[in-house]
């Protein structure tokens, strides 16, 4: 077969002719390790570095801090439902109590009015009358008469025997409106201050719940300081979201603190 030379290799159809000053193609290209073109990459310093460090530390704290703010709000959240349901039942017995004294007061009114009938049948009544409405007077006031009405109306006829020209009811007797009402009263304050327990803690709640929204912010600004590049702005952003998580962990503090 006749040899060919480099100037005289056959080309196919189509292929640019090599020229004098166009290197011939050898089948293998040359391995260029960078691109130079690019700039090389700039080397971080040491501050960079650790501030690096201080971020991801100051990253892991805020975490650590938003938890225990969302616990504490768990918590306090619990204690005003249970404040609550407590209030109410309080509430209920409350009320029960109050029916219950105002439907003794009304009894005590009818056996009042019984108690004058027979009064009047007992000194202008003949012997067997008065002999009668004596009997039954003891009977009703020893089956139906209370203690504190018994008093209310010995009260009463000293109050009125001391003032013969003023009637005084035996139902306005302090003692007796006191123990008729003192049950309530006592209980009604027990479930006031149950619901002003539930609304310190529905406060303390809020608190807590406003620490944890800040110290979300604080979350959101650490995560967007750790992948910036311009080292100016990632050291902004890195003392705003210090400043926020040291008001917001101050503030949880003060509230459990407060709490406790």
């Amino acid at each position: 077969m006749p040899a060919f030379t480099a100037q005289q290799v056959p080309q196919h159809p189509g292929q640019p002719q090599p020229t004098a000053h166009q290197p011939q193609p050898t089948g293998h290209q040359p391995h260029y390790p960078f691109d130079s073109s690019r700039p090389p990459k700039k080397k971080r310093s040491r501050f960079e570095k650790n501030f690096t460090v201080l971020l991801t530390v100051l990253l892991g704290l805020a975490s650590i801090v938003t938890a225990w703010a969302s616990f504490q709000a768990s918590l306090y959240d619990g204690e005003m439902a249970e404040a609550n349901t407590r209030a109410g039942v309080l509430a209920a017995e409350a009320e029960s109590l109050y029916l219950e004294a105002n439907a003794q007061l009304i009894t005590d009114a009818s056996l009042l009015n019984r108690i004058a009938e027979l009064s009047v049948q007992m000194d202008y009544g003949d012997y067997d009358t008065s002999v009668i409405a004596s009997a039954t007077l003891d009977l009703l006031m020893y089956q139906s008469a209370t203690e504190a009405f018994a008093a209310a109306i010995i009260w009463s006829d000293e109050q009125n025997s001391a003032s013969p020209g003023t009637y005084t009811h035996p139902q306005t007797s302090p003692d007796y409106l006191a123990a008729l009402y003192t049950p309530y009263t006592e209980k009604k304050a027990q479930a006031e201050a149950a619901a002003a327990e539930a609304a310190e803690y529905n406060d303390w709640g809020d608190q807590l719940t406003l620490a944890t929204v800040m110290l979300a912010i604080c979350l959101f600004l650490y995560g967007i300081a750790a992948v910036l590049r311009a080292l100016p702005t990632r050291i902004v952003l890195t003392g705003i979201a210090t400043v926020v998580m040291l008001v917001a962990s101050g503030l949880s503090l003060a509230v459990v603190a407060t709490a406790s």
